[in-house]
C-alpha cells in the first residue's frame, strides 16, 4: 500500500526501501520524491521530518519448470560500510626551552595560522566488526580503508582494532542516516564520528560544540572561530566523506 512515510532518525533511503520490499533507486528516482531529491542530494543524508513517498509494491511473475528448484536473489542487498582509519603523526620534534624575558607591554601576538596536523593511514590493521548480534574479521588495506557488507537496515554495531592485543580500541559505529551538513544535528555528528566530542543533538550552539568545533579548526589547518562557517563546513564534508 502506497504511504507518505516520515523520516526518522537513523533512516535513509536504502533502510526504508529495504525494509518494504524496494530497491533504493526505485524510491529515490520515483517523481512523488523528485523535491526531496532536489533538497537532500544524497539518499543517506536525510532529516527526520522529510517525507518519503513509497509507491504500491508491484509484484513480478517469472516463469520456471516445474519440480525444480529455482533460486532469486534480491539486487542491492546488502549495503556497503566504508571507512578509512587515520592516526596523526606522532611529532618527534622536541620542545625548545626558551627562558628569554618578553616584556609583555610592547610584545604583539603575530598572526596566528595553525599548522596542518598530518595524518597517516592505519594500514594492515586486524579489525572485528560486529553488528547485530554478527560479527566478522578482517584486516584494513595498505591506505587504511575498509569495505564490508552490512544489512541496509543495520543502526549500531562497533569496531574492534586489534583484537585481542594490549592495543585493543573498540569504536562504536552509528550507522544508518546523516543529517544534512547544513543542520546543526549533522555538523554535531560528523564532529562527533571523527573523534571531536560534542553531543550529537541539539540545534543550538553550546559550549562543548564551540570547543568541538575550534579543535577541528585547529587541527585542520582553519581560522579558529569556533563558528560553523563555509569553511569548516566543507573540510567536515570532505573528511567525512559524505
Amino acid at each position: 500500500m502506497a504511504e507518505d512515510y516520515t523520516i526518522r532518525e537513523g533512516d535513509c533511503v536504502s533502510s526504508v526501501a529495504y525494509e518494504r520490499g524496494f530497491f533504493w533507486e526505485t524510491l529515490w528516482d520515483h517523481p512523488s520524491n523528485s523535491a526531496l531529491k532536489s533538497t537532500r542530494k544524497d539518499p543517506n543524508i536525510l532529516k527526520a521530518g522529510d517525507v518519503l513517498h513509497v509507491p504500491d509494491l508491484t509484484l513480478k511473475q517469472e516463469s520456471g519448470a516445474t519440480e525444480k528448484t529455482h533460486t532469486f536473489t534480491l539486487k542491492g542487498v546488502p549495503a556497503k560500510l566504508r571507512l578509512r582509519l587515520t592516526r596523526e603523526k606522532k611529532d618527534d620534534d622536541k620542545p625548545v626551552n626558551n627562558t628569554a624575558a618578553v616584556d609583555e607591554s610592547s610584545y604583539e601576538d603575530p598572526s596566528f595560522q595553525p599548522k596542518t596536523k598530518e595524518v597517516e593511514a592505519r594500514a594492515n590493521v586486524p579489525y572485528i566488526i560486529e553488528i547485530d548480534g554478527v560479527s566478522w574479521r578482517g584486516k584494513t588495506d595498505g591506505d587504511g580503508h575498509l569495505e564490508e557488507a552490512i544489512p541496509p537496515n543495520a543502526q549500531s554495531g562497533r569496531l574492534i582494532l586489534n583484537p585481542g592485543a594490549p592495543e585493543e580500541e573498540v569504536l562504536p559505529l552509528a550507522l544508518g542516516g546523516m543529517d544534512p551538513i547544513d543542520e546543526m544535528t549533522g555538523v554535531r555528528r560528523r564532529l562527533c564520528n571523527m573523534g571531536f566530542p560534542c553531543l550529537a543533538e541539539g540545534e543550538e550552539m553550546t559550549d562543548d560544540l564551540d570547543g568541538a568545533l575550534r579543535q577541528f579548526q585547529e587541527k585542520n589547518g582553519l581560522q579558529i572561530t569556533g563558528e560553523i562557517d563555509d569553511a569548516t563546513k566543507d573540510k567536515l564534508k570532505s573528511m567525512h566523506g559524505s
